[in-house]
């Protein structure tokens, strides 16, 4: 009998509540998992929302790590017993076991701890498909990062500038300035009111940034079309803010001659080639010290207060959940 968190209609977190499910035998190419940490993110609040459609079990959550407890028929690769990481679909994450496609397993290395991985390993593999695939990122680049004392911001923080790349990051304090800073950060802006587009100005001599990641929505998605260079890319990630509003592509361009992003790591994930290079990467990252983030531990059963803190801004880092 499995554990779980359901959602009994789309709306706050208090429409989370803590369940039990019988689990069929792993069926054909599928694999069963004990679960030891589930990673939570922004998507499983979309989710809860209602802004992503959740399937008929109604249990959010799109990555958690474990071990292996059976194997279903044509499942060669894996054994009982493989320490496992996963990330995608099928939603259903907030459990405390299930059943899972084989192909989705990762397996881990020993000298990474669940809760470690369940912290980065989306968010990580978001970082890697922003940095790589949608505006390749290295020596000599300018980013801007907002929310970045935050799990994915200190990932794109860390990640971009070891590459050498310099930062721009946005924070709401100066205690999540410091860890931005600690992160890598180069340049800080602080405050939720703070006029971010002058200061990316005055700290990138008026040329502006070659490309922002924005996962606050509401209207600083707006405002941050005004912080990149011509030719430049805008990454809008999210809505944490609340919805974003229309956008005319007369405020692209010809003027101001940028590239909008509307990236989604679900369909990056959907690609099994993308993912586990993705993966492969973050893992590789991770073991050389490059991609770590402090972590705040939830039990299963307060998933509900998990994902009303992060909603609320109340945390810096990752969160997640021990079943």
């Amino acid at each position: 009998m499995a554990v779980i968190v359901r959602l009994k209609s789309p709306g706050g977190a208090d429409q989370l509540e803590l369940a039990s499910a019988d689990l069929p035998p792993p069926g054909r190419g599928e694999i069963r998992l004990q679960q030891s940490a589930i990673g939570v993110n922004t998507i499983d609040i979309y989710q809860r929302m209602g802004l992503y459609a959740l399937p008929p079990q109604r249990i959010p959550g799109v990555e958690a790590v474990g071990v292996i407890a059976a194997l279903g028929p044509e499942v060669s690769g894996l054994e009982i017993g493989d320490r496992i990481a996963y990330a995608g679909t099928p939603v259903g994450a907030y459990a405390s076991e299930r059943n899972l496609p084989a192909w989705r397993c990762v397996k881990l290395p020993a000298g990474i701890p669940d809760e470690a991985v369940a912290a980065v390993f989306v968010k990580g593999i978001t970082a890697d498909m922003l940095l790589n695939r949608v505006f390749p990122v290295g020596p000599g680049t300018t980013i801007l990062v907002h929310s970045a004392a935050g799990g994915l911001g200190q990932l794109l923080t860390r990640w971009a500038s070891v590459t050498g790349a310099t930062v721009i990051g946005t924070v709401g304090s100066p205690d999540k300035a410091e860890i931005a800073r600690a992160a890598g950060a180069s340049h800080v802006i602080i405050g939720r009111d703070a006029d971010f587009a002058a200061a990316v100005a005055d700290v990138t001599a008026g040329r502006g940034v070659d490309v922002a990641y924005d996962g606050v929505g509401a209207t600083t998605l707006q405002k941050t079309l005004g912080c990149v260079r011509p030719f430049g890319v805008v990454a809008s990630i999210g809505q944490s803010a609340g919805p974003i509003p229309s956008i005319d592509v007369h405020d692209l361009g010809p003027r101001r001659s940028l590239m909008l992003a509307r990236p989604s790591v679900m369909a990056h994930m959907s690609d099994a080639d993308a993912y586990h290079r993705s993966a492969a990467r973050v893992l590789a990252a991770m073991t050389d010290g490059v991609l770590q983030v402090s972590g705040t531990a939830y039990s299963l059963r307060d998933a509900a207060r998990a994902q009303a803190d992060l909603e609320a801004g109340r945390t810096t880092g990752a969160l997640y959940l021990r079943p």
